[in-house]
């Protein structure tokens, strides 16, 4: 008898302002995954919360057909369990492709450790860690990270007017504001006066009840993709150059005008101590099967400082994960392949651990 393909569930859309880039990311993976390895499973996630099955873009994929360039959430609304689990004969593995709040952040990976399944990316511990800039710079800082100065504010926590006397004080101006809880620059400004800082840490606030504030460093935009377990690997590191102040939204994922450089032009020496930070920091904030861990370089200052880890990064064709794996010798089928086999190596590993006193 044959072996049965593996169950690839992929989740896509989801309850977050990342929702229209992740319909993108799914539309890839899906036409680049190996269908003869893989019994692929679309699973479009609304912005109400209800998991619709795809059969249709399913159909499609068996059909061979060319798949749009992002997935709409269409089909009938299924009960998650019954989806996930399928008919208990072939193995099951997720893929969630849900970026930002309520996908990447631990809430998904948690339903799916209750469920029992083997999925693609960090475990809950991770993926909420990293999701919240503000406390993997704690944990990062503890684990001596370089990193760049930053202060938080908790909206009904903290002093409002405090901190932007604490901002000009402790990083000056101009600064960049954040959510803690959001990619894709979604709610990043640039702020470079007090009026505008003000403002900017209200816009965050409209994402998320804490924010961060960084000093703006001058330096150059690096970034490197880790694939592995407790062992990973760092690919060659990739340069954004953005088309605007900063890498935002736009140009990520609308205008496309920043210049993406891969391999960066960076000497062999920092080529190798960027892949080995990259790994470290992968390692210390616990993180399993892929993330794109971002670095600002300042050349002739403080040399490598962490900017953040993405845990779920995007997989559409202007992505740089997959991009820089591509760079490093790993195609992007290749790269599916490997996610699901170290997802089915978590789930192995912790499956083994005893229940019993």
């Amino acid at each position: 008898m044959s072996t049965p393909l593996i169950r690839l569930v992929v989740l896509y859309g989801g309850v977050s302002a990342e929702h229209d880039v992740s319909r993108v990311s799914a539309a890839h993976v899906l036409a680049a995954a190996d269908r003869s390895k893989y019994q692929l499973i679309p699973v479009g996630i609304s912005k109400r919360g209800e998991w619709h099955r795809n059969d249709a873009i399913a159909e499609a994929l068996t059909a061979g057909v060319e798949l749009p360039n992002s997935l709409d959430i269409s089909g009938p609304v299924v009960n998650p369990l019954d989806v996930l689990r399928g008919d208990n004969e072939a193995l099951t593995v997720v893929f969630p492709l849900l970026h930002g709040p309520h996908g990447e952040d631990g809430t998904v990976q948690g339903m799916l450790e209750l469920f029992k399944l083997p999925y693609v990316g960090c475990g809950v511990l991770s993926s909420s860690l990293c999701m919240d800039k503000a406390m993997a710079k704690e944990v990062a800082a503890r684990a001596g990270v370089p990193q760049c100065k930053w202060l938080t504010f908790r909206d009904g926590v903290d002093d409002a007017r405090q901190i932007l006397t604490d901002t000009v004080d402790q990083l000056g101006l101009p600064v960049f504001v954040k959510p803690a809880n959001m990619g894709s620059s979604v709610g990043v400004s640039h702020a470079e006066t007090v009026a505008e800082l003000d403002a900017a840490i209200n816009f965050a606030l409209r994402y998320d009840d804490v924010v961060v504030i960084e000093e703006t460093v001058v330096g150059r935009e690096i970034e490197v993709a880790v694939l592995g377990n407790t062992a990973p690997d760092a690919s060659l590191p990739g340069e954004v150059k953005p088309g605007s102040d900063f890498y935002d939204y736009e140009d990520k994922y609308v205008t496309g005008n920043a210049e993406l450089m891969i391999p960066a032009p960076l000497s062999d020496e920092a080529i190798a101590q960027v892949r080995e930070f990259a790994a470290d920091a992968f390692v210390a904030l616990r993180c399993a099967g892929m993330a794109r861990v971002d670095f600002f370089y300042e050349e002739n200052g403080r040399g490598w400082l962490l900017n953040e880890i993405n845990t779920i990064p995007g997989f559409t064709p202007a992505s740089m994960y997959p991009k820089m794996w591509e760079a490093t010798g790993i195609s992007y089928p290749d790269l599916i392949d490997r996610l699901v086999t170290l997802a089915i190596e978590v789930h192995r590993r912790r499956s083994s651990f005893s229940i019993d006193h």
